[in-house]
């Protein structure tokens, strides 16, 4: 059986958070091609750094020079180490470094496109230098990003590590166009892995005739929560039954209805982002599934 790597965008800084995410995305998608992304916003160097090239404020314009000098090479720096871990995870990776002004959520997705990924990795902390909390350039990017997201929590604890390479992967279903286009996804990203297809409350529970039923077994679940009708218990719903069948991923569809996420992500998925210690990947509603996936005999 051969399978077209996944192409993928990861963003590094050099965090425990990134590394990680490094680790988990190998166990993932073993053998992908991967982008490996540092964003930098000038002037950008450590405080020992600054004061060694403060000369006085008559130089102060060749002061900023050489403080942004010194940080694009150590963006670079940063870059190539994430290279070098993301090939010893069994990747072929290069880097990619990009000045940044701000809008690091927007940045990525604009390089999604550009680079045609067929996902944007992330940890949840540590992006761009900033060690973004979940909740702000995380968010960002899951808003932003045409191509799906997959968020990996740090830290995963070892059961969670250990179901990373083989567990099967929960897709939670509504019917909706948002679900089937979450599940075409993950037919994609994952074609050869179990797909517990996961309805809460009064979701609809079948797939839809339209979703291809080529590569892993699809098993159909119907579960309810504490709370109908609440994001949040369906979200933890979603979590607890990832937990119990030791799943490698959450993966979940967004209600956006424009590349610039004019309509806010759905909260089913926001809640499930913030819930899961397990990666979740939120696939956009508008996003082209990637295509060049094939599983042949």
């Amino acid at each position: 059986m051969t399978i077209t790597p996944v192409r993928l965008i990861l963003g590094y800084d050099g965090s425990p958070q990134s590394t990680a995410a490094i680790e988990a995305g190998a166990a993932l998608f073993p053998g992908a091609l991967a982008w490996i992304t540092h964003l930098w916003t000038p002037p950008f160097a450590s405080e020992p750094l600054r004061r060694r090239l403060w000369t006085g404020r008559r130089q102060l314009n060749e002061f900023v020079a050489a403080v942004e000098r010194e940080g694009q090479r150590e963006a670079e720096r940063l870059a190539a180490n994430g290279v070098t871990l993301a090939r010893a995870a069994g990747w072929e990776a290069e880097a990619v470094v990009r000045r940044t002004y701000g809008g690091e959520g927007l940045e990525f997705g604009q390089l999604a496109a550009e680079l045609d990924a067929d996902l944007v990795l992330l940890g949840s902390r540590g992006l761009g230098g900033t060690k973004a909390l979940l909740g702000s350039v995380s968010d960002m990017v899951v808003h932003y990003s045409p191509r799906p997201v997959l968020v990996v929590p740090h830290p995963l604890l070892s059961a969670e590590t250990a179901a990373l390479a083989g567990g099967p992967v929960v897709v939670g279903w509504d019917g909706s166009p948002g679900a089937r286009q979450a599940l075409t996804a993950a037919r994609s990203l994952f074609p050869v892995r179990e797909l517990l297809l996961t309805a809460v409350d009064r979701a609809t529970a079948e797939p839809a005739d339209d979703v291809d039923a080529t590569g892993g077994k699809v098993t159909v679940i119907h579960l309810d929560s504490r709370h109908e009708g609440s994001a949040s218990a369906v979200a933890e719903t979603l979590v607890g039954y990832a937990r119990t069948r030791k799943a490698a991923a959450l993966v979940v569809g967004s209600r956006g209805r424009s590349l610039m996420r004019e309509v806010l992500l759905g909260s089913v998925a926001m809640a499930t982002l913030h819930h899961s210690h397990r990666p979740v990947l939120v696939v956009p509603h508008e996003d082209v599934p990637p295509a060049g996936h094939p599983v042949t005999a």
